[in-house]
């Protein structure tokens, strides 16, 4: 049975690396403890963070000196994954509990309103969040997300199938090493992503149906990894500008999914911060953003 020494050891020098001043919280819900990450003004707009599947809340350290200038940053270790965050109580077990949650974890943070940013699996936690709450939320952000305007490739999946059955550090760390081969996906995450496929083989998250995002209320940036193996992101944004006909949706042409968002910071950190921080929603083609 593998030992979580070395994941909290690659957890502790990833949030090594946020900036002075960040602050743990550890918020009580109806479903457990959640290991939240804060930094920036508290008087700053909140901007709830929301990491891919393994990721946890510390994969937001290159993000959050530019996102907290001006907001008040939290980044979540997700209930159910790797972390700090522990199950206690009701078993999340629906996307009606994966809401519920959502729902408790803000009204603990004392927070009415936030913008919304999302990777991955994260992505469609924050698009079902903003569908589920939309007085909740002022602005969504979705990095590259899953199971929200496509499913994933079946070659995709063939190539993860060997990690989800038999998850070991070697074969998550040389799957990642193919994933995002050409770019310069932080070194640090690769190893706690890899510590926790194998830590937490048991993890258990909750997976949905994929949401109906033509009704969405909010504005909403899509940016895409243009090398993406989950699928294929040019589909993925013409069906994001069918579904939301007013969102802006980019193309991050050298980057893949695990990338983000980690690699190539600066655009990301760009893009999203001028995006919350621009009060009228403007209408952008795929990939000009």
């Amino acid at each position: 049975m593998p030992s979580p020494q070395e994941f909290f050891a690659a957890y502790d020098a990833l949030l090594a690396r946020w900036p002075a001043g960040t602050t743990e919280i550890d918020v009580p819900t109806p479903y457990g403890v959640t290991r939240v990450h804060a930094y920036g003004p508290a008087e700053g707009t909140p901007v709830l963070l929301l990491h891919g599947g393994g990721s946890t809340g510390t994969v937001w350290f290159v993000n959050a000196p530019a996102l907290g200038t001006h907001h008040r940053v939290l980044a979540v270790d997700i209930l159910g994954d790797a972390g700090h965050s522990v199950p206690g109580g009701h078993p999340l077990r629906t996307t009606a509990d994966l809401m519920a949650w959502l729902d408790a974890l803000l009204d603990g943070l004392a927070v009415t309103r936030a913008h919304l940013l999302g990777h991955s699996y994260g992505g469609w936690m924050a698009l079902t969040y903003a569908l589920h709450a939309p007085r909740r939320v002022d602005r969504l952000v979705l990095l590259d997300p899953t199971q929200c305007f496509a499913g994933f490739r079946p070659g995709f999946l063939v190539r993860s199938l060997p990690v989800l059955l038999r998850p070991t550090r070697a074969r998550a760390r040389a799957y990642l090493d193919r994933e995002t081969a050409g770019t310069d996906t932080d070194p640090g995450w690769k190893r706690l992503y890899a510590a926790a496929v194998s830590d937490f083989a048991n993890r258990k998250l909750v997976v949905g149906r994929r949401p109906d995002p033509t009704t969405l209320s909010v504005p909403l940036l899509v940016l895409l990894a243009g090398r993406s193996d989950a699928h294929d992101a040019a589909k993925v944004a013409v069906r994001a500008r069918k579904a939301v006909p007013n969102a802006r949706i980019g193309i991050l042409a050298e980057l893949t999914h695990f990338a983000l968002p980690t690699a190539a910071p600066a655009r990301t950190n760009r893009l999203v911060t001028d995006f919350l921080a621009d009060t009228q929603q403007k209408q952008a083609a795929p990939g000009v953003v």
